[in-house]
Formats: structure tokens, sequence, C-alpha cells
């Protein structure tokens, strides 16, 4: 079991941004995340900075912990220069990024560039096409392609990743296309759990959930000859039933189930206060220093 956190920008970097993410590394987090978004819900009227930036300027500032987006999307992306920045972090970060990818949603970001926004069909096509795109993009010299939805003509990206052949992806899927996706490219999956559960469901209803999505992954594995053991199980925190930050005990029973139901790593917030990640963060450090040790793992 690996603990990591998602650090949300909205910190001014000379206003207790970067003193966070060396926070994040003195806890011991696994990893320490930031949204790829260009607003994000409640906070859409507030401080909100971009994700490459954010990321680099983490890397500077750190020099164990590893990074990542959780999740960018093709709503305001395209593989081309994103493969370039994804290549320039990872040499900066020497080898410690992970792009969290997502096939995106309906929110600020779909509309953000003047265009309407894609039908959940139309998202699971971008992204069926974004993500072996890039993959392609990040392992190869020189690519060009014809999609229906993206195009490169000669594209070089020289000198690649450090990490080879390319950086991971950490791929958040639900339904069989994205689960397909993540079995073929992903070297992690990574859910919320199921959102039709979380609205009205207990926290059992909600690891029942998570269980049989872990399921479906590994029969998308068995189709794609992959083995399912060879991808990581991410699970977000904040969007379920579950009260993981309530308490370390609350933690500890939380990790513990998801860990049976066949996630290997869970994702906690950074507090924010006055938002819905609200918590205190002496129970927040406290799990980050205490929780694997009390899990036994």
């Amino acid at each position: 079991m690996r603990l990591s956190t998602v650090i949300l920008p909205v910190r001014r970097w000379s206003e207790g941004g970067r003193e966070v993410w060396q926070r994040a590394e003195e806890l011991g987090f696994h990893t320490a995340y930031t949204y790829d978004h260009l607003s994000w819900r409640s906070f859409r009227d507030g401080p909100w900075f971009g994700a490459v930036p954010t990321l680099t300027a983490a890397a500077a500032a750190t020099s164990r912990m590893r990074l990542g987006t959780l999740v960018t999307s093709p709503n305001f992306r395209h593989p081309v220069t994103l493969a370039k920045e994804l290549i320039s972090l990872d040499d900066i970060s020497d080898g410690r990024i992970t792009l969290g990818i997502g096939a995106g949603g309906s929110g600020f970001d779909a509309t953000a560039l003047g265009q309407e926004p894609w039908t959940p069909r139309e998202r699971a096509d971008h992204f069926a096409e974004f993500v072996p795109l890039l993959d392609r993009l990040l392992t190869n010299d020189v690519v060009s392609y014809e999609g229906e939805h993206y195009r490169a003509h000669e594209v070089r990206n020289i000198p690649g990743c450090v990490q080879r052949p390319r950086l991971p992806f950490a791929i958040a899927a639900t339904g069989p296309r994205g689960m397909k996706l993540a079995a073929a490219h992903g070297q992690a999956w990574v859910t919320t759990g199921d959102p039709k559960v979380s609205a009205t469901g207990s926290a059992a209803d909600s690891l029942e959930a998570v269980r049989g999505q872990v399921g479906r992954l590994e029969k998308a594995c068995a189709e794609t000859g992959r083995d399912a053991g060879e991808l990581a199980k991410t699970m977000l925190t904040g969007f379920s039933p579950d009260r993981p930050l309530a308490s370390l005990d609350a933690f500890v029973d939380f990790a513990g189930a998801h860990a049976e139901a066949g996630i290997d790593e869970i994702v906690l917030h950074w507090p924010i206060a006055d938002s819905i990640f609200e918590a205190d963060l002496t129970v927040f450090e406290r799990i980050a220093t205490e929780g694997l040790t009390q899990l036994g793992r």
C-alpha cells in the first residue's frame, strides 16, 4: 500500500505554495499530485494556478517524492504540446513524473476554449485516440499521425523521457473502453469510486462498487493479454461516502478495507480551509506518518 496526496494549485508559490509541497515530502508521501484544470467547481472564482508550472516549481523544491497530475484530460490539452511539456517536466524532476490522465468531463474546462461540450461518447472517442498517440509521442523521437481527432506531423521529441521507455500513465477509467485503455497503456488505474453509488449509497455500498470496478479492470486486462498485477490500483478519496480523514482509526479502517478490495495506492486531498476538502491538518499529518504503520503495510 502506498499513501499519496493531491495538492490543489490554489496557493501563491510565495505565500505557502512551496512549503506545502516540501511538507508533503517531509511527511513521506509516495507521490504528490495536482489537478490539471483551468478552474474547478467551487474553486472557480478563487486563485487557481496551472498544473505544469506548479509541478515544475515543485520538482525544483523537492528531491525524492514523485509528482504528477490527477488528472490531465483532452478537454483543453493536445497530445503534441502535452508530450513536449511532459518530457521537460520529467527531465527537470530527474524522472519523478507520473501522468494521471482521464477522459475529462462537462465542467468549466469543457467549454473554456469556446467549444461545445462533448457528449460522453465524444469524450470516450477523443480519449481512445489521445492516449495511444501520447504514448507514441513519449516513446519515439519522430512521430507522424493522421487521426479523426488529432494529427501530428513529423513531431520531434528528443531526447525523450528520463524514465524509459516513457513516464508512467495512471489512467482514470470506470467504463469498459477506458479500462481497456488502462490495460493496454497504463502503469496504474485510477478510480474515485462509483459516482452513482456515492450520490445515494453508503460507505459499504461504495466499497462494493470499487471491488466490482477492480474485477472489471482485471477482466479488461485478461482480454488485452495483460497481467492485472502489473497495474497499480489507485483510489482518489474525497468523492465517496467514506470519511478517511475523520481520524487515524477511520483512515486505517478505510485503507484496510480498500486494500482487501484490490486498491494499493490511496490519495488524500491536502486540507483546504473553508472548502469541500476541509480537514484537521494535525489529523492529516498523523495519518501521513502513522497510517500505513497502523495498517501494518
